[in-house]
């Protein structure tokens, strides 16, 4: 990693970021690794602990996988903050660690399934874990650190990162959370070869002897409830310790639980952890966030719902429009990302145009910050169709280049192809897209344009 990056590094982590909340301290730490193919890179990540020289227990925070492969390059530790803070509070030691070819980690992606006929999850899983490992070794052997007691809470992908430590487990691995747990979702309640995943699940079962606990929403759209209780059925069968909870549906779209429910899945942390003797205090850390005045734009409702981006991470912006219509984003790798993000958002839910209310934890002030982005007008682009398409599916391309609003195309190799317009969000879009191609083919769908922009 050149001095230059390692530098950019530090100021996303240090200088980027929202003021921090009382009591905690967070720090970039990067993370020398050399894996055991003789490789080695230097994984990005953040340390929040609280106030002290400690020792602190471990924490690893461990990311899930994006199904667009070009999210990847985008995401930062900062995405996890207000999860890593609950844990902190709690007396831990976070470090939430960006695995090898994500965000501003070093190193090519190693956590490749193969085809979706013929996914590989075990060699993924381990692959994942291995990430995991190197991130250990590391800050176990930091002055703040108690080696002894290392927990591993992974989300999705991370998730099933974790369960994969679990069953070679480092020293000093005492406890695992997964939240939603998983990897080969590529539509709403469509995995590759699910039995697959089944089987590398049963697999781990069969060394892994440290408690578990596994979290999973009902109306998880990555893997939902009939599937997840088949993975744990597979790893308890197999000799694998693990607590099964069924939280109640969240949202739209109950994979985000750990992100969207943090007061509903705190006190089943808490229990277990206490089941597991490890609870490092008894009541945790009070912390003080920024009080920031909601807009006045926003209506009653809205208000309420603003607590959510104060305590969002760093690099983050709240628009807003004059009928009370707002978005936000948080957690990217430039102020201007999120600025940019927080506007698309606005205007997915607006006709009036959005302006920027809050740039991180300031009122926007400056002529930059008061940009303001109206609706677009409608314009027909020039957009070429998909090469996988037949004759007959081009000639219906036309119809997705005339639509309106936030839309996205998908297409498959053997020709398949779905797409959807008018959409809140272009995460609604690709989605939706996604889902209607996979009703006409086997084969694995890919999004290639989003709105009136190709992709590749």
């Amino acid at each position: 990693m050149t001095l230059r990056r390692l530098f950019t590094l530090f100021f996303l982590l240090l200088c980027c970021g929202p003021a921090l909340a009382e009591g905690l301290t967070q720090t970039a730490l990067p993370i020398p690794a050399r894996f055991p193919d003789g490789t080695s890179a230097t994984l990005e990540a953040m340390l929040l602990r609280p106030d002290g020289p400690g020792p602190y227990p471990i924490a690893i925070l461990s990311h899930g996988t994006p199904r667009d492969a070009a999210e990847r390059a985008q995401m930062t530790p900062l995405r996890y903050l207000p999860e890593a803070r609950e844990f902190a509070r709690r007396g831990w030691a976070v470090v939430a660690v960006m695995r090898r070819g994500y965000g501003g980690s070093d190193g090519p992606y190693s956590e490749t399934t193969g085809s979706c006929n013929n996914p590989d999850y075990l060699r993924s899983a381990r692959q994942s874990a291995e990430d995991l490992r190197q991130a250990i070794r590391y800050v176990a052997a930091q002055p703040f650190a108690d080696a002894s007691r290392i927990l591993a809470v992974g989300v999705s992908a991370g998730g099933l990162a974790s369960i994969a430590l679990s069953a070679d487990p480092p020293p000093g691995l005492k406890a695992v959370i997964s939240f939603a747990g998983g990897r080969g979702s590529i539509a709403d309640n469509q995995v590759c070869q699910e039995d697959r995943l089944i089987g590398a699940f049963g697999t781990m079962g069969r060394t892994s002897r440290v408690p578990t606990l596994w979290i999973y929403a009902e109306n998880d759209l990555f893997f939902g409830p009939d599937l997840a209780r088949r993975l744990w059925g597979a790893f308890t069968q197999a000799g694998g310790r693990a607590e099964f909870i069924a939280a109640p549906p969240n949202g739209k779209d109950g994979h985000s639980f750990f992100s969207a429910a943090i007061p509903q899945w705190t006190p089943m942390v808490d229990g277990f952890l206490t089941k597991t003797g490890l609870a490092p205090r008894g009541t945790p850390i009070m912390v003080s966030l920024p009080a920031l005045p909601p807009p006045p734009e926003l209506s009653a409702a809205n208000r309420a719902k603003f607590p959510a981006y104060v305590e969002a991470g760093g690099n983050k912006a709240f628009a807003v429009s004059p009928d009370g219509a707002f978005g936000w984003k948080s957690g990217l790798r430039s102020l201007d990302e999120a600025q940019k993000g927080a506007l698309e958002n606005c205007m997915s839910h607006t006709q009036k145009g959005c302006r920027i209310a809050y740039l991180n934890d300031r009122p926007a002030g400056g002529a930059a910050d008061q940009a303001v982005v109206e609706p677009p007008r409608t314009t027909r682009v020039r957009l070429e169709p998909p090469p996988e398409l037949s004759a007959a599916g081009r000639e219906k391309f036309d119809a997705y280049v005339s639509a309106a609003g936030r839309k996205a195309f998908a297409v498959s190799q053997d020709g398949a192809f779905g797409w959807k317009s008018g959409m809140p969000s272009e995460d609604a879009a690709r989605r939706a897209a996604l889902d209607n191609c996979a009703k006409f083919t086997r084969h694995t769908c890919y999004v290639v344009i989003v709105d009136d922009r190709p992709l590749r």
